[in-house]
């Protein structure tokens, strides 16, 4: 039986302490803290907001298996490795640390190069029949050459172990278009926006959200996907309105990366961390830009 992914999916920051180390003790207390509230499905670990690539194999799998043991909704693992055996390794260490699941990246080369065809079909059967780890389709970004066409993600969306899609395209003419064909080929398959920044315009067609801009607004966030699943357009527009000084501040920057960052500074400012340290190749933001970020918290009655 697939999980049931139709609310709210943070994808938790990795909290470290000041001196770099992964903060297991801050990361309970976050995970806790976002499985809290009702609605939220599960909680994704180690993908971009969770600066999952800059951790080590040890930390990787240690930060898994804490969080397993912190909180009662399921943990999904971001499965990030370059080359299918390499992820499949890197699955097979997610599922004895107790994930549930895998929100398989593309494998990074493709960001330049482009893939083959049929190759990304083969990462989600690898993936799942040799690690038995069922699977969330992660469609990139349209601007990247790691987004997949449509009938590549048919394809994939139709394998066995595959459950699940979390569609950041940001094309939203594509976006109009694949998700309606993705609905009517594959009833069963949970539809996520992960479009942190344009949340208003996908959160009609969805079963729910995978986004790291839960892990600072989850409650505005319920409230946007009830709105949504009841085709209430002015409820929907309410929350995005009131969210938007939030948006702007975390994620209407000059790399979403930074997005990260913000992020954490958000979360220190709301009391849930009490460092916001990044790993490089991450940079901190400016001390104006934190004031920046508290002042749309406060906008927002999030503080």
């Amino acid at each position: 039986m697939s999980l049931d992914l139709r609310g709210l999916n943070p994808a938790p920051v990795t909290p470290f302490t000041p001196d770099g180390e992964v903060d297991h003790q801050a990361m309970a207390k976050l995970g806790q803290w976002l499985a809290g509230h009702d609605g939220v499905k599960s909680l994704v670990v180690l993908g971009h907001a969770g600066e999952g690539t800059f951790l080590t194999q040890d930390e990787q799998v240690a930060t898994i298996s804490q969080l397993v043991d912190s909180v009662d909704v399921p943990v999904i693992a971001g499965i990030t490795g370059e080359g299918t055996h390499v992820a499949v390794e890197e699955a097979k260490r997610a599922v004895a640390a107790g994930a549930e699941a895998a929100l398989v990246y593309p494998s990074h080369g493709w960001l330049r190069f482009g893939y083959q065809q049929g190759a990304p079909q083969e990462r989600y059967r690898a993936i799942y029949e040799e690690a038995g780890l069922p699977c969330i389709l992660f469609q990139y970004p349209d601007v990247t050459k790691a987004n997949y066409d449509l009938d590549t993600q048919l394809e994939i969306a139709a394998q066995p172990g595959v459950f699940a899609t979390k569609n950041g395209v940001r094309n939203m003419r594509r976006w109009d278009t694949e998700i309606p064909v993705l609905r009517r080929e594959n009833p069963d398959l949970q539809i996520l926006s992960c479009h942190d920044e344009y949340l208003l315009h996908t959160m009609f067609d969805v079963d729910g959200l995978l986004v790291g801009y839960g892990n600072i607004a989850p409650e505005p966030l319920l409230e946007l996907i009830a709105a949504g699943k009841a085709q209430d357009y002015a409820a929907a527009r309410a929350v995005h309105d009131r969210l938007l000084p939030v948006t702007k501040a975390v994620y209407h920057r000059g790399s979403h990366m930074e997005g990260t960052v913000a992020l954490k500074l958000a979360l220190k400012a709301l009391g849930v961390l009490e460092d916001a340290t990044v790993r490089s190749p991450l940079i901190d933001l400016s001390a104006e830009a934190e004031e920046e970020i508290v002042q749309a918290l406060r906008s927002a009655k999030l503080i």
